[in-house]
């Protein structure tokens, strides 16, 4: 790698680095108040219930994006962050690590 490839890819390190702290913060801020229930105990599994969540954002995003509507609620950016904080739960219900109880952990 050159120089400036060296650059590109620490300056792109550092902005995904803020991305996920962005993402983590606010994962568990929001954990605080719903719990882990309104996702392991969603309707038809937690993994139907993620599914439900990440196609109403996917929805909500393709229908201001095709309409070039402003959002009247919450910003693009925060629907971003609700998909990928909604793959990241994902991911820790396929692990068997969501909603676990920490007294047999």
């Amino acid at each position: 790698m050159n120089e400036l490839q060296i650059k590109r890819e620490v300056h792109l390190e550092t902005h995904m680095t803020d991305a996920v702290g962005e993402l983590a913060s606010l994962l568990l801020s929001k954990h605080r108040d719903y719990g882990p229930k309104n996702i392991s105990q969603a309707p038809g599994g937690p993994l139907n219930g993620l599914r439900v969540r990440m196609h109403d954002k996917l929805a909500r995003i393709n229908n201001l994006v095709d309409s070039g509507a402003d959002p009247q609620h919450e910003s693009m950016e925060d629907s971003f962050k609700d998909m990928a904080n909604y793959a990241i739960i994902g991911l820790l219900v396929l692990r068997g690590q969501w909603d676990e109880d920490i007294r047999t952990v």
